[in-house]
């Protein structure tokens, strides 16, 4: 089968297409034939050798995949050849042909969602879902301000903080991103490039500040934020897109009994699965009521890998990357 490679960590340069041997499912693993693959910032992470759970050496990127189920190893009972599916991978294997994957983390999917829609799904909802109703116990009518709302992440918060019942601020770079955001639900948004985060979001509040806070940049945007709370807020810490990672002024912690919370999706693969299950059948259940409704930007083929991870670094896309292998 083809697949995107990473041989030695470095530039997106370091990512190639190659020939290697078609996959064959263990015990208790599910080979899926793979016709789409989300596309995230931590695959450009991983191609560098930056990225928290970075896999060995050589290994392809993609950590989310749709697709239909070719065969299955022993053991497997609950997921069957022929069918449609979305998966989690276990340390990338997402930008190829095909990929082995453990039948605890196949979902069926219905036919009503596109493999695309699928592949760029449970990823980011799933993030932004766990980090609000566990992470930061969002209710209904408070204030939640949404940084890089244009992005993959910050797109599918504003969407489901606006389910949620909250008021939600929207920030961006553009006003382009900055429409979308409002077309899921954002009340007011704030152009970062020409406004002040800590004054817009105190003058939309009558000076009394944010209860949560979801940041996917960090930088500038997490220091205007952490001045900008209400008492007992919750700022939840989801990445660094910025590419600087803040550090805590404690003092304004202590002062306003401000949470400050870290989120990764990943993690509860390992330590609650369960709770990404959960997560996920609720997620599918909002998609299925038309309640949710996912944006792909850029739909790239499986050779212009490089490319797609680019437009991500590069902030050209709004929503979600998909690569799609027909």
């Amino acid at each position: 089968m083809k697949a995107m490679i990473v041989a030695e960590h470095g530039p997106l340069t370091c990512l190639t297409m190659q020939d290697v041997d078609d996959p064959v499912p263990s015990s208790g693993e599910v080979l899926i034939r793979v016709r789409a693959c989300g596309v995230n910032f931590a695959d450009g992470l991983m191609v560098k050798g930056t990225y928290q759970s970075t896999p060995d050496l050589p290994f392809s990127p993609g950590v989310e995949v749709a697709g239909d189920v070719l065969a299955v190893g022993d053991g497997v009972e609950r997921i069957a050849p022929g069918m449609r599916v979305q998966s989690l991978t276990v340390g990338g294997g997402g930008f190829a042909e095909m990929v082995t994957v453990p039948e605890n983390l196949v979902t069926p999917i219905s036919d009503k969602m596109p493999y695309d829609v699928a592949a760029a799904f449970v990823v980011a909802y799933g993030t932004s879902h766990l980090a609000l109703t566990r992470r930061a116990n969002l209710q209904a009518g408070e204030v939640l301000v949404v940084h890089g709302a244009g992005g993959g992440v910050g797109l599918t918060a504003v969407e489901i903080g606006h389910l949620l019942g909250a008021r939600v601020i929207a920030t961006a770079g553009s006003d382009e991103k900055l429409a979308l955001a409002r077309s899921r639900g954002a009340s007011e948004v704030i152009n970062y490039h020409r406004e002040d985060i800590r004054l817009q979001v105190k003058s939309f509040t009558d000076d009394r500040g944010a209860d949560v806070v979801y940041d996917p940049v960090g930088g500038d945007c997490f220091s205007a934020s952490f001045r900008s709370m209400a008492p007992e807020g919750r700022i939840l810490v989801v990445g660094f897109a910025s590419g600087t990672v803040p550090k805590l002024p404690l003092n304004h912690q202590l002062v306003k009994n401000i949470d400050v919370l870290g989120i990764n999706w990943g993690g509860y693969k390992f330590f609650a699965p369960d709770k990404l299950r959960q997560s996920a059948s609720q997620l599918f259940e909002w998609y299925e009521q038309g309640r949710l409704q996912p944006h792909i930007s850029l739909r790239f083929p499986l050779e212009e890998g490089r490319e797609a991870i680019a437009a991500l670094q590069n902030r050209v896309s709004t929503g979600k990357v998909v690569l799609t292998m027909g």
